[in-house]
C-alpha cells in the first residue's frame, strides 16, 4: 500500500505548491497556463483513447454509460459534494469545486491507476504507483495554480479508489484481463478529452463528463457478451 499513500501525498503536496504559485500569478498568465494545461490533458486523452482495440466497445460503452449517468444525475451529485466541500473549506473560491472534480477524474482514470493498484495488492510492488505519483504531483501543481485547493481534496477519492482496488486485488485480478483494462482505460481517456475541452471553454454548454462515468465500467459487460456472440457465429 506504500504506492497508494505516496500517490495521495504527492497530490496534496503538489496541490499546496500550486496554490502558493496561484497567488503570485497575474490573471493573464493564469489563463494562458490553464489553456495550455487543457491542451495537454486533451493530448493525454487522445493517446489513451487510441489504444483501444475495439472501437465498437468504446462506442457502446460511452452511449450506454452516458444514458445511465444522465438518469442517475451523477454529475449533480459530484458538484454538490464539491460545493459542500467548498462551503466548509474554501468559501468564496469559485474554482474549488471545478478543481476537485477535474483532478479526481484525471487522477483516477487510466490504466496506471488500475494496474498499479493491482500490483500493490498482489505483489506488494509500488513501482507503477510511485511513477504515477510523480506525474500526478506535477499535474497537481499546474491544476492547483489555476483552480486552487480543491485539487488537494482529490487525494481523498484517489486514495479510496486505488486503495480499494489494492485491497480487493485478489478478487479483481482474474477478472481484469489486459484487454479489458485497455478498453476501460480507452473509454476513460475519452472522458479526459472531455475535461480538456471543458477547460478550454470552447463549447456553449459544458460536457457533463461526470454523467459519463458509468461508461468506464461497461467494457466489463460488453467484452464477454461480444465474445459469446462471436462463439455462436
Amino acid at each position: 500500500m506504500l504506492g497508494v499513500w505516496v500517490n495521495g501525498f504527492a497530490v496534496i503536496a503538489g496541490g499546496a505548491l500550486g496554490c502558493l504559485l496561484r497567488g503570485g500569478l497575474k490573471e493573464k498568465y493564469s489563463q494562458t497556463i490553464n489553456y495550455g494545461l487543457a491542451l495537454c490533458v486533451i493530448i493525454i486523452g487522445i493517446g489513451g483513447a487510441l489504444k483501444s482495440g475495439d472501437t465498437l466497445a468504446m462506442i457502446v460503452s460511452v452511449v450506454a454509460g452516458t444514458v445511465i449517468g444522465e438518469w442517475l444525475r451523477i454529475e449533480d451529485g459530484i458538484n454538490r459534494l464539491g460545493d459542500w466541500a467548498q462551503s466548509k473549506l474554501a468559501k468564496g473560491d469559485t474554482g474549488f469545486a471545478v478543481g476537485f472534480v477535474n483532478a479526481s477524474l484525471l487522477f483516477c482514470v487510466g490504466a496506471m491507476a488500475v494496474v498499479g493498484s493491482l500490483e500493490a495488492g498482489l505483489q506488494n510492488k509500488p513501482d507503477t504507483l510511485l511513477a504515477k505519483a510523480m506525474l500526478d504531483g506535477v499535474f497537481s501543481v499546474i491544476l492547483a495554480s489555476s483552480y486552487g485547493p480543491g485539487v488537494m481534496l482529490s487525494a481523498l477519492p484517489l486514495t479510496l479508489y486505488q486503495g480499494g482496488i489494492a485491497l480487493l486485488s485478489g478478487v479483481l485480478a482474474p477478472l481484469l484481463t489486459e484487454s479489458l483494462i485497455n478498453e476501460m482505460s480507452a473509454v476513460g481517456s475519452l472522458l479526459i478529452i472531455g475535461i480538456g475541452v471543458n477547460s478550454l471553454g470552447c463549447l456553449k454548454d459544458r460536457i457533463r463528463v461526470g454523467n459519463m462515468l458509468p461508461a468506464i465500467a461497461l467494457p466489463c459487460a460488453w467484452l464477454p457478451l461480444a465474445a459469446w456472440v462471436r462463439s455462436l457465429l
